[in-house]
């Protein structure tokens, strides 16, 4: 049997993508773990990503130290796909002639066919998974985005939005039901626009609900949720369905109308203010995760001192951020320039993640004393890595619970990974929660 490794950078999206190929080609294959340093194998597969500069540079570094490989006779054929093929698909080829299959990121039976297998559509809901999160996977919902964002490169890498049918993911959710999953993370470019091709209608809130019947499933996360016509049956789920966390991401960006318009963002300062207020009173003790760009061009100190009232004001929960970086082929990079130097866009950053730790050490402290039913991430010495309904995995931070069988009824640590767990919480930093078994 022919071996085959896939190296997956990126998003989760991609991971999600890893997995559906591995299980097309698990009885054909011998699947060699992504961490695994073999001394040869046959397919060595790159799953790319394209999306900012620095991700970039680690693709590129990621295939060229598998030219080396190649050429050290360690690998037998070498395919990249993913989203920095799809988007230098004219030149990259001629850049690197020692690859020998291109793919892009939108259709994947052609990688399974490089790969000497033949797509079945019986195994199309099947994952091999290949993270570290025994209890929880991501549900990738849909593909692309139709959104035209200023800075964002995602829309001429992935195409048009396209929805997977309801009917496939249930089938993909029981599968994973079925693997041990209980939390489904669901993502996609825009999780709030999904069913508008397939249904003409935003369904999301439908598709929660069905998911939510799959036996097995018992939390569900949404993430990447787009604030401009933020469907209203969506806060009704969450409130009332008790397997949707109160939980949600919803990246903003910024608070400036001046920015939200240069942007492309399609929601001004006064929508998003009541977006917020309404998650707040609708869906009580919801956790909001947000990110924010900073130093995207036209912004001046005005505009940053507005986004740092509104933080303060929002008091979010979990808050990433990130310089803005100019994307070739996007709107900003045709229409602005990008004249805001970067030791003033990281003084901005700066102040920005200062106030929000000032904030998360606050929620955090909040939580003590409180009882939370969690989930087992990981174990090791002595301690159980855990998360709540109000973390999602990867981004947020952990509940660590010191190990006491006394309290688990006998039961090794080792087979509580993935299972929940009640503990009371007894310590809170600024990221990270201690708590103790109950």
């Amino acid at each position: 049997m022919k071996s085959v490794q896939i190296i997956t950078l990126g998003c989760s999206k991609n991971t999600v993508d890893t997995e559906h190929i591995l299980y097309q080609v698990r009885d054909e294959l011998q699947i060699v773990p992504q961490e695994a340093e073999p001394a040869y194998v046959d397919y060595l597969l790159l799953n790319t990503c394209g999306f900012i500069g620095d991700a970039k540079e680690e693709s590129v570094n990621a295939i060229m130290s598998a030219v080396q490989r190649k050429n050290d006779g360690m690998i037998g054929r070498l395919i990249v796909f993913g989203c920095l093929s799809q988007r230098y698909s004219k030149e990259l080829p001629k850049l690197i002639p020692e690859v020998d299959e291109w793919y892009g990121a939108r259709e994947f039976d052609p990688v399974v066919r490089a790969l000497g297998v033949t797509p079945k559509a019986e195994n199309e809901s099947g994952r091999i998974f290949t993270e570290e999160h025994p209890g929880s996977a991501y549900l990738k919902i849909s593909e692309g985005c139709d959104r035209r964002c200023s800075y964002c490169a995602i829309p001429y890498i992935r195409g048009a939005h396209r929805s997977v049918p309801v009917e496939k993911l249930v089938a993909e959710t029981e599968f994973l039901a079925s693997r041990g999953v209980k939390e489904l993370v669901l993502i996609a470019q825009d999780t709030t626009y999904y069913g508008l091709d397939l249904y003409k209608k935003r369904t999301l809130a439908e598709l929660i609900d069905r998911l939510s019947r799959v036996e097995g499933i018992e939390w569900i996360r949404i993430h990447y949720s787009y604030p401009s016509s933020f469907p209203e049956d969506v806060l009704e789920m969450m409130a009332h369905n008790p397997k949707v966390c109160p939980y949600l991401d919803i990246p903003l960006q910024h608070i400036s109308d001046r920015m939200l318009d240069m942007m492309h963002r399609h929601c001004d300062s006064r929508t998003t203010r009541e977006l917020v207020r309404k998650l707040r009173s609708q869906v009580p003790g919801v956790a909001l995760r947000t990110t924010m760009i900073v130093g995207h061009p036209g912004e001046g100190e005005e505009e940053f001192q507005e986004l740092l009232d509104f933080v303060r004001e929002a008091k979010f929960e979990r808050l990433g951020a990130f310089t803005y970086s100019e994307e070739e082929g996007t709107y900003g990079a045709k229409h602005f320039a990008d004249d805001i130097p970067q030791d003033v866009k990281d003084e901005r950053l700066s102040r920005l993640m200062a106030l929000q730790q000032e904030i998360s050490s606050e929620f955090n402290a909040s939580r003590v004393g409180t009882e939370e039913r969690v989930m087992v991430d990981a174990y090791a010495d002595g301690v159980l890595v855990c998360r709540s309904r109000y973390e999602s995995p990867e981004v947020d931070g952990e509940i660590l619970v010191r190990y006491d069988s006394s309290k688990t009824g006998g039961r090794p640590a080792e087979n509580l990974l993935g299972e929940f767990v009640n503990v009371r919480i007894v310590g809170a930093g600024e990221y990270d929660l201690t708590a103790e078994l109950i």
